[in-house]
């Protein structure tokens, strides 16, 4: 007797390999992704606040705009140098003295020229107390002559 094409014989028959697997189920449950992104959410929210931030204080810092003092130039003759602003990198050598409602004259060094400058801080930075060794930034004026002036000064 012959085979029908329907019919295979026993030993001719093809086993599929997955036929031990389960079937995925329908009434499996979905996981909620809410909590990642969530999370991924405020990540991103404070990196754009920290860059924010950054950026804010990159944009108002007073010092960016000026060039470096040139203490070099101004040992020469300062006439050519009165009237301009410059970022001095000042580090305390002396204070000279102290004179109500004029100001501290006091004695720095740039940090790119070792030759001390005499530098005029005008009363209102009175509340700073300044110590030798101290590192500061300011914007410096060349004044009426030749004496350099302070207008704004922070501590590094």
């Amino acid at each position: 007797m012959s085979a029908s094409p329907n019919h295979e014989p026993a030993g001719n028959r093809v086993i599929s390999p997955f036929s031990d697997a389960e079937s995925p189920s329908p009434a499996r449950r979905k996981t909620s992704h809410l909590p990642l992104w969530i999370t991924l959410g405020l990540i991103g929210l404070i990196v754009v606040a920290v860059a924010g931030l950054g950026a804010f204080r990159y944009v108002n810092d007073p010092f960016r705009t000026l060039e470096p003092f040139p203490v070099a130039k101004y040992l020469e003759g300062y006439r050519a140098l009165a009237g301009s602003k410059f970022r001095g990198n000042l580090r305390v050598e002396n204070d000279l003295g102290w004179k109500e409602g004029v100001g501290r004259l006091m004695v720095f060094s740039d940090k790119d020229n070792p030759h001390p400058v005499v530098v005029m801080i005008p009363p209102e930075f009175a509340p700073i107390y300044f110590t030798k060794g101290q590192t500061y930034e300011a914007e410096l004026e060349v004044k009426e002559g030749g004496l350099i002036y302070a207008n704004l000064i922070r501590k590094n």
